[in-house]
């Protein structure tokens, strides 16, 4: 067991994880040169595309040190995202010790903070790596002060790399063998195993990644979910080798797979604690925490006859991703859809973008929300969702929203507008922290349903790309949240309420109003479209109607003529206008609704 280290990589999004771990791989020959293609870990294309992990991943390496002696290294990638984060934090519980990232160029970020505080909440080692020194704007003395000040790690034993063109990464092997402890753990005790990761193969069933902290697993062995309380009997297991390398058992300290005939990832609970069936451990191991889901949107399809194909789409996506949750859902003007959960608009934008392209289906989505705690006249307290839940004003006690802790690290020169930009989002208090020469971290309480739209977007462009954000929920405060309906020709739409501070409601109706007028096509009558709460109308847009010229075949004579002409004119539009009906097109709400998460 001292020959084993387990430890993962952290750091904030786009500092050089999956590369490093590409490196590291490639230097204990985990990979064969012909095999080998960048962002070896990122096993989907939205995550290379993009660049970013969404996933975390594990692989099992043999690494000789100058020495002689050899070791296994168990390296798990994880996500910088802050969307991502409990994946993060199962991760630090499978491992001893990580690496923390600090890109050369940009020093210390947000996420990186976080990761910080939430590797040192599960006691772990930590080995500083200063990545992408090749780059010409590499500052090294400037990021060892950053990680002295920032972090409080010894900047001296911070290890200075170019992941890219893999210099110093002999120097990080040694430095994991030296400085991470191996893990502890008896292989006699009874078994003891945390399930941190899982993934779904259409041949085998649910494949888990588990540590293994007690004990000993070896196929054909009967097996016990503590929190799920579910038995398996266990085919296999083995190391994660970019492949699946079976083995005869794992014991107390290793990390490895488990195939055990389990269904669907919706069985287990990632997080959970395995035992024996015939000889079971006392007490699960702590620190779980179930992914929350904090936004959420209605998905529908273009068209109707794709429902079935949705339906199938979110259940094989749902059988890999555990944290998304979905429901049944319908709506007057786009028919049967889902109400689903996401932890946050990353997360939202890659499922989108998944069921886009993995399964062809051209999607409606509507704006998303968070969940609002309302207390009724009736002292009944419930959960809203969804705009089409939220009850009769008059029955409403109090209502309460989700807040959040934002930390944002920005030079110091965009502060003032950082600042302002906390408080246009509804800020209740903020603190400015100098973390070093030209660097300050502000941290902000304020609603989580003001940063879901425009408010990451807005702060990289006032901070010309160098302020970073992260978050983290706090508590529930109470709040004026308000009901607004889009009303289209006297008739409400139910695909496009949405639920709002009462300061916001006006404004953003007088955009959902513009952006409809300018979609849905001239009728032979006017057609208003308004913006209300309850019965008082906040914003309106006008469609002026299709006109014939009805005075044209006229050429002189009396005045009361053209008048009379105009009169039967104005009572037929009246008319049409009582008794026609708009045809909203699918592009009216594909436009709105896209602006709206824009």
């Amino acid at each position: 067991m001292k020959h084993i280290r387990n430890f993962c990589i952290i750091a904030h999004i786009d500092h050089g994880k999956s590369t490093l771990a590409d490196r590291l791989i490639q230097s204990c020959g985990g990979v064969e040169q012909r095999n080998f293609h960048d962002q070896l870990l990122d096993s989907m294309d939205i995550e290379r595309e993009r660049g970013i992990t969404i996933k975390s991943n594990t692989v099992s390496l043999d690494y000789t040190a100058p020495d002689g002696q050899k070791y296994l290294l168990n390296l798990i990638d994880t996500p910088g995202h802050v969307d991502f984060s409990h994946e993060v934090r199962r991760s630090l519980m499978a491992c001893e010790g990580a690496l923390i990232i600090v890109d050369a160029s940009q020093g210390v970020e947000a996420q990186t903070v976080a990761n910080l505080y939430l590797a040192m909440e599960y006691d772990l080692e930590l080995l500083p790596v200063i990545n992408k020194i090749d780059l010409p704007s590499a500052d090294i003395e400037k990021a060892q002060e950053a990680i002295d000040a920032e972090l409080g790690l010894d900047p001296f034993a911070a290890i200075p790399v170019s992941a890219k063109t893999g210099e110093g990464i002999e120097k990080i092997l040694q430095g994991i063998v030296e400085s991470l402890p191996a893990p502890e753990g008896d292989p006699n005790a009874p078994l003891k195993a945390l399930i941190f990761d899982a993934h779904f193969d259409k041949y085998r069933g649910v494949i888990l990644q588990a540590r293994i902290m007690q004990g000993t697993l070896k196929a054909k062995d009967n097996i016990h979910f503590m929190h799920g309380g579910r038995d398996y009997r266990v085919d296999e297991v083995g190391y994660n080798q970019l492949k699946l390398n079976p083995q005869d058992k794992l014991s107390a300290g290793e990390v490895g797979y488990i195939v055990a005939g389990v269904k669907s990832v919706q069985d287990i609970e990632i997080g959970d604690t395995i035992t024996l069936v015939d000889r079971p451990t006392d007490t699960p191991i702590p620190g779980y925490q179930k992914a929350r889901q904090v936004v959420f949107s209605s998905v529908y399809p273009m068209s109707t006859d794709q429902y079935k194909d949705l339906t199938k789409a979110l259940d094989k996506l749902a059988i890999n991703d555990a944290a998304l949750t979905y429901e049944k859902d319908s709506s007057a003007a786009l028919g049967f859809g889902f109400r689903c959960g996401f932890l946050g608009l990353l997360h939202l934008d890659v499922v989108q973008e998944r069921l886009q392209r993995e399964f062809d289906l051209g999607l409606v989505i509507s704006a998303p929300s968070v969940k609002y705690k309302v207390m009724l006249r009736d002292g009944k307290e419930i959960e809203v969702d969804n705009p089409g839940y939220w009850p009769d004003p008059t029955q409403i006690e109090s209502a309460t929203e989700p807040f959040i802790k934002a930390s944002i690290l920005t030079p110091e020169e965009h502060v003032g507008p950082v600042m302002e930009l906390c408080r246009e989002h509804r800020s209740d208090s903020q603190t400015m922290n100098y973390l070093s020469a030209g660097r300050i971290e502000v941290t902000s309480e304020m609603p989580l349903g003001e940063v879901l739209f425009d408010f990451y977007g807005k702060l990289k462009m006032i901070t010309r790309g160098y302020g970073s954000f992260d978050y983290e929920p706090i508590e529930y405060r109470k709040t004026d949240i308000v009901k607004v309906d889009i009303l289209v020709n006297k008739e409400p739409v139910d695909t496009l309420s949405y639920l709002v501070h009462r300061e916001k409601a006006r404004t953003r109706a007088l955009q959902y109003c513009d952006r409809l007028a300018k979609e849905i096509p001239r009728h032979q009558f006017k057609i208003p479209i308004q913006g209300v709460i309850g019965g008082t109308v906040i914003a309106r847009s006008t469609i002026a109607p299709f006109r014939k010229d009805v005075t044209a075949k006229l050429y002189g004579g009396d005045v009361t003529r053209k008048k009379k002409l105009l009169e039967k004119q104005k009572k037929g539009k009246a008319k049409m206008k009582q008794f026609g009906s708009v045809n909203i097109p699918q592009k009216a709400f594909v436009a709105v609704l896209k602006n709206e998460q824009e």
